[in-house]
């Protein structure tokens, strides 16, 4: 019998969390037997040379005049012979019941089926002519705005084409009853993997105890009864009253002279129904005191959220706001929530704060799981961490590091042509001036230790927090003594009974009650 030549070795490469088993044979020598034949080494040392202090310009945005009154933003880029097109409506979900009451969910199902046929032309044809053009379209509903997106090249034999199919399934999507039953049947779907989710409940849940009837308060997808009421006629009612001229702004990128730009915006503007613009939202009421809200779910792991309302996208002390929230919670290890739960007590493995800012006050809220053991302590540390930021001097020296990453950060955000339109449709949207992305660094820089503070104590309340737990049991009267104690406000302890029998577990790991139409559920 002849003798096994081949070696097989096992040879582990961990190469972004994931690990590859290679096979090598003995007559194929091992090339990283030999450290100086690192290449990554040498490429690593390199790094030192990067200039963390080198500045990055800022696109130069141009405000294009519109016989139409639309606000039209452009950049010119002839680096690529692309161009990226943003129709961005003051149609999000917030407009929901504007069409009808409790229909939930309304734009975000227009926004999922427009595109499944007009007319003329049915699903399949639609998708031709942006496959033929080489142009992606995409279409998309948030909370505060309903989004059109189209890249396609600069060649108008390919632009012509695609931005005609664009305008058509905007003016004309028939949404056909057969697209709908076959969104209602994909969000069974959806609902079943939502049930799952302890983290998506509790978000949701906490939008609900919030807003209350505010048109913020229920999910952009809506709920299992809501969407059940849509029908083609709500669809183009919709569409008819929101997706017009004068309730949009235009953002254009890409290879095109300014006066092409300029044309290309009329003729969107020009094409479409020119309607109104929409309403202001109205103003949430706030909640004073703590509301602790108790959703039990069976799980290894408990979920937390805290949270209050926040302030509005166009507040001057916004850029201060973001500073000090990514100083707290939303600046990775660094940041003081991290370092409380994580670093110094592994309650967690990531804890993260944020703020929403949008035409209604948003919200501010941090949230994190933990073991169901560690669950109580880990919100007496957090909650704690929380008032002590507030209350006691911002460091002057962890502000400076905080704004020096956020100013190394900040040209991400118009790295690219699409996310410089991004770019482009927020300031639109928003009514923020043109020259925002390049007055960023300067407005950063000139933040001090008393912005923050004033800023973090004018609309940061821990002593007025909504806080969702979602978990196997719950005390909530021992819960809210804690937070009490945390602000040094403990009324006199009430007498607990010593025996205090645990709260009935559900048998399974799915919520507790089933979800109905009723604004305490989904």
């Amino acid at each position: 019998m002849s003798t096994l030549k081949i070696l097989c070795l096992s040879v582990l490469s961990i190469t972004s969390g994931l690990v590859f088993a290679e096979s090598y044979t003995e007559n194929i020598p091992d090339i990283n037997d030999n450290p100086s034949q690192l290449q990554s080494i040498p490429m690593l040392q390199s790094l030192r040379n990067v200039q963390l202090e080198k500045e990055y310009r800022a696109p130069h945005v141009q405000e294009l005049k519109n016989r139409n009154g639309v606000r039209t933003l452009f950049v010119e880029s002839q680096d690529l012979p692309m161009v990226d097109i943003q129709l961005t409506f003051n149609a999000g979900a917030a407009r929901d019941e504007e069409v009808g009451k409790g229909l939930f969910g309304t734009a975000n199902m227009a926004a999922r089926l427009m595109d499944e046929g007009t007319e003329k032309y049915n699903a399949a044809e639609i998708a031709s002519v942006f496959d033929q053009s080489g142009a992606q379209m995409s279409i998309q509903a948030h909370r505060d705005m309903f989004v059109m997106r189209l890249r396609v090249l600069s060649d108008p034999k390919k632009l012509e084409p695609a931005l005609g199919m664009m305008m058509e399934i905007l003016k004309n999507a028939t949404f056909k009853n057969s697209s709908i039953s076959l969104a209602l049947s994909n969000n069974q779907a959806g609902q079943k993997q939502l049930q799952e989710s302890p983290s998506r409940l509790m978000g949701i849940r906490f939008n609900r105890e919030l807003y209350g009837t505010h048109p913020y308060a229920e999910p952009i997808t809506g709920t299992n009864g809501s969407i059940k009421k849509i029908t083609p006629e709500i669809l183009k009612t919709f569409r008819d009253k929101f997706l017009v001229a004068q309730n949009m702004n235009i953002a254009i990128t890409g290879k095109l002279s300014t006066k092409e730009a300029q044309n290309l915006a009329e003729r969107l503007s020009g094409n479409l129904k020119q309607g109104e613009k929409a309403k202001p939202l109205a103003t949430p009421v706030e909640k004073n005191g703590f509301n602790i809200v108790y959703m039990p779910f069976n799980s290894t792991q408990a979920n937390v959220m805290f949270g209050h309302l926040g302030t509005i996208r166009n507040n001057p002390d916004r850029l201060a706001l973001e500073v000090a929230n990514r100083m707290f919670g939303g600046g990775g290890f660094n940041s003081i929530l991290m370092q409380e739960l994580r670093i110094k007590r592994g309650y967690t493995y990531g804890a993260y704060s944020s703020f929403s800012f949008s035409q209604s006050p948003g919200t501010f809220s941090f949230s994190y799981g933990t073991r169901q053991d560690q669950l109580v302590d880990s919100i007496k540390v957090a909650h704690k961490a929380y008032v002590d930021f507030v209350k006691k001097p911002i460091d002057a020296k962890q502000l400076e590091e905080t704004k020096a990453g956020m100013l190394r950060a900040f040209p991400n955000n118009y790295s690219s042509n699409s996310t410089i339109n991004a770019q482009l449709g927020l300031l639109g949207f928003y009514d923020q001036p043109t020259d925002y992305l390049s007055q960023y660094p300067k407005l950063l820089e000139k933040i001090t230790v008393n912005d923050v503070q004033q800023a973090v104590q004018k609309y940061m309340h821990p002593e007025d927090m909504t806080v969702i737990v979602v978990s196997q049991q719950l005390d909530k009267e021992q819960l809210k003594h804690i937070l009490q104690e945390n602000l040094g406000t403990t009324p006199e302890p009430k007498q607990l009974p010593s025996n205090v029998a645990p709260l009935p577990m559900p048998a399974t790991d799915v919520p507790a009650q089933t979800p109905s139409d009723k604004r305490a559920s989904i």
